[in-house]
């Protein structure tokens, strides 16, 4: 059955039931009588994160914008409403968020819970927008957590479904703003030495593409802010980044697929959530036919890191779409993969072969272990559940914080007891 399986179709849930509560009310009822239960965001996990023997429930019908405050550039929005619906929203508005993943179709509450980020030297991951946020505890009781009042709030934000079915959010929101996006073909590995820095902060965003097949970048995706002034205009519509020229035609990510789908190129402006994404927000994806992980290693050793994956490029090719490489700023929620350090993300969209992608990823991983590297929770990874703990140094508080939140263990499911709660 379809809601049976998740976006990308290589994972079927266990769950005995599918809840879609359409008020607050519901919610609280399902979390009291449930014997176990976990939410399902927009499908987009690529593992049993969001997994269960017992109750799955989807906010789907929740997916209200509740209130805009003009005053304190906050938006107040539903835990079930998707970026798409709600960038349309704020731009009308006049309002903008500070960033966007690559796809605009994933959900609010889900991408925060599970630290998915955007592209930018200052611009930290999604939950970072997060002022303040509702959740419906496991006996249906209410708790709301706002930033830099409750002690609790860094460790319940990117809270990884254990504490709560996130109801409501409060995010900043900043005045809209216009993107223009230029692509660039080809940019030798070699630029990054010595360079990277000029490059990730040549721009807001900036995602290198590669297929691994050679000791380059086959795109790089450069999205500038438009200020109005001049310098930025020359920046938009330069022919050359750093030794790659810029692409004569739309281009997709992944060599040799249409780019009918993808954001506007070519350097022409356009509203700040028609370009942050490297989708269009009117095309929606279906089964992805695909497996994702992604790796984050402190900014410090990124060009380390890319040295020694470049050495597994016979490895990794063969099974890759494309791997795309960005950068993050810090954070201070305690299980987000960039608490505490700024980061850049090694993220590898492969072909739907698990049974040899599953040979390679320890590969992978033994060569980023020296760079402390984490894994993104909600993808696939290998690491022996000791050394993901290891990484993060808050995980005693957040096991706390879950014994408070969740006494029973409703929410704690096969994913959370293997890398989270033993």
């Amino acid at each position: 059955m379809e809601d049976k399986m998740n976006w990308a179709g290589n994972y079927r849930y266990g769950s005995s039931e599918l809840l879609e509560p359409e008020s607050l009310e519901e919610v609280r009822d399902i979390a009291k009588r449930s014997s176990k239960i976990r939410v399902l965001g927009s499908r987009h996990s690529f593992n049993g994160i969001a997994d269960t023997g017992g109750s799955q429930i989807s906010l789907r019908q929740l997916n209200r914008v509740i209130e805009l405050d003009r005053d304190r550039r906050t938006v107040t929005v539903e835990g079930g409403i998707r970026y798409g619906e709600l960038c349309r929203y704020l731009d009308e508005q006049g309002f903008a968020l500070h960033n966007l993943a690559s796809l605009p179709h994933i959900s609010v509450a889900g991408a925060v819970a599970t630290a998915t980020h955007g592209s930018g030297d200052r611009n930290a991951g999604l939950a970072d927008a997060v002022r303040a946020l509702e959740l419906v505890k496991t006996d249906g009781e209410i708790a709301v957590l706002e930033r830099g009042i409750d002690r609790d709030f860094e460790g319940a934000v990117v809270g990884l479904g254990g504490l709560g079915i996130v109801t409501k959010l409060t995010l900043d929101v900043v005045p809209a703003f216009q993107v223009s996006q230029t692509v660039y073909d080809q940019l030798p590995l070699s630029a990054l030495d010595g360079g990277l820095d000029d490059i990730f902060s040549a721009a807001y965003s900036v995602s290198l593409f590669t297929d691994w097949r050679s000791p380059a970048f086959n795109q790089v995706w450069v999205k500038q802010k438009v200020t109005g002034e001049g310098d930025d205009a020359a920046a938009l519509t330069a022919s050359d980044f750093f030794g790659a020229s810029q692409a004569p035609a739309k281009r997709h990510p992944v060599p040799g697929q249409s780019a009918v789908n993808c954001s506007e190129q070519s350097g022409i402006p356009g509203p700040w959530y028609e370009r942050l994404p490297h989708f269009r927000m009117d095309f929606t994806p279906s089964a992805g036919e695909e497996l994702q992980s992604e790796y984050f290693v402190p900014r410090r050793h990124a060009l380390e890191a890319l040295q020694a994956l470049s050495g597994l490029r016979e490895r990794i090719a063969p099974l890759l779409f494309i791997s795309e490489v960005r950068t993050i700023a810090a954070d201070a929620f305690w299980m987000s993969p960039c608490y505490g350090q700024d980061s850049v993300g090694l993220h590898f969209t492969w072909k739907p072969d698990w049974e040899r992608v599953r040979q390679v990823l320890p590969l992978i991983e033994r060569e980023l272990a020296p760079f402390g590297a984490r894994p993104h929770w909600g993808k696939l990874f290998t690491m022996e559940p000791g050394k993901v703990q290891a990484l993060y140094e808050r995980l005693p508080d957040f096991r706390q914080l879950l014994l408070r939140y969740d006494p029973t263990g409703k929410l704690r499911n096969e994913f959370m007891h293997t890398y989270i709660m033993p």
